[in-house]
């Protein structure tokens, strides 16, 4: 009979652990089942920031084909000077404003307002226009910003 209780009891002892096990291995199903369908869901749903690169490698022209039709106004200087409103009320046709340029000096290329080249005038069929000389790259353009 004692034979019988031990029996008994190591057959408890293997249920248990049987029971212990398939419990442990219901239990990560479940976590992996829950992380399956966070995951599914992750991948179904859009992303919050579209991309607008249209597939392209980043760095390629069409990363510029936003930005080329968008106007800006580029300006020639040929010089300034400042005048009394009473000077300016005065100016007749035929006056000579004085600049402070100097004849054969280059002329400043402005676009919106940001010095980007300086050149020297031409006339090409009866029209103006400008040869640009010198180009200012976008280091120089950054330093001059700063105060």
């Amino acid at each position: 009979m004692a034979e019988e209780e031990l029996n008994t009891a190591a057959d408890t002892e293997n249920q248990i652990s049987e029971d212990d096990w398939a419990a442990a291995m219901q239990e990560q199903a479940d976590v992996d089942a829950v992380a399956a369908s966070k995951e599914a869901a992750s991948i179904a749903q859009p992303a919050v920031f579209q991309n607008f690169d249209g597939g392209t490698k980043p760095g390629s022209m069409n990363d510029y084909e936003l930005i080329l039709d968008i106007p800006v106004h580029l300006t020639v200087e040929l010089g300034r000077t400042r005048i009394s409103i009473r000077n300016l009320l005065q100016l007749a046709h035929g006056s000579v404003v004085e600049l402070d340029a100097l004849a054969g000096e280059p002329m400043d290329v402005l676009v919106n307002g940001t010095l980007i080249a300086q050149g020297e005038v031409v006339v090409v069929n009866d029209k103006f226009g400008i040869r640009l000389t010198d180009i200012i790259t976008p280091s120089e353009r950054v330093r001059k910003l700063r105060p």
